[in-house]
């Protein structure tokens, strides 16, 4: 009997796959480092997939 191969993720159209980013809020803390905030993706929740429904769905709007 064959195997069955799993589905490839569906990437995330909002994102294509890169669903975090971290953006510089501008200047420096105290000890000299960046200050930086890390946002995700809307659309996926900061995973970079979604379900085939969800891409269905996006496609058609």
């Amino acid at each position: 009997m064959t195997q069955h191969t799993p589905l490839a993720p569906r990437i995330c159209p909002a994102c294509d796959g890169f669903a975090s980013a971290a953006i510089t809020l501008g200047g420096r803390d105290a000890r000299g480092h960046l200050r930086t905030i890390t946002v995700h993706c809307p659309a996926c929740h900061g995973t970079g997939t979604v379900s085939a429904r969800r891409v269905r769905e996006g496609a058609g709007a």
